[in-house]
């Protein structure tokens, strides 16, 4: 199901720009992480990446974005870290995979496109894929894509 007038909203969120084969997306969260906290810094525990490639392509490109607790961000520019006091991105649409993520999220890819294309309307940003937690505990991915 495809769902209209999503939006994503964060404060204080840091990204950075990663190239891995898809499996290793953990080994890039982690050292995005590794560098704020070598930094002082602290990740509050969402997590969001936008794809910038070819989502079959067998090195992705992505930007991984970290909201964290710091209000500001004083890193050495070599870091190539970029600092947001807001990131706010709508009208989206959007879809959920609750459950096989790694094949799923190809699907709702495709079907995210395939949408934008049945009714017409112009995708003005990457795919969006964001890490949530349900109120029961359990893991699922929002993916959207601005409108």
């Amino acid at each position: 199901m495809i769902v209209e007038n999503h939006h994503i909203a964060h404060l204080n969120v840091v990204s950075k720009y990663y190239r891995f084969a898809p499996e290793e997306i953990d080994i890039a969260i982690k050292d995005f992480q590794s560098v704020l906290e070598k930094h002082g810094y602290h990740p509050d525990g969402r997590m969001l990446f936008s794809i910038l490639s070819d989502p079959t392509s067998e090195i992705m490109n992505a930007e991984i974005f970290l909201p964290i607790k710091e209000d500001n961000v004083m890193i050495q520019e070599q870091e190539q870290i970029n600092f947001r006091s807001y990131l706010s991105i709508k009208p989206m649409i959007m879809t959920r995979v609750m459950e096989d993520f790694d094949a799923q999220s190809q699907v709702r890819y495709w079907e995210l496109i395939d949408y934008i294309r049945r009714n017409g309307m112009k995708q003005k940003t990457p795919v969006f894929a964001e890490f949530k937690n349900s109120h029961l505990g359990r893991d699922y991915v929002e993916m959207s894509v601005g409108v």
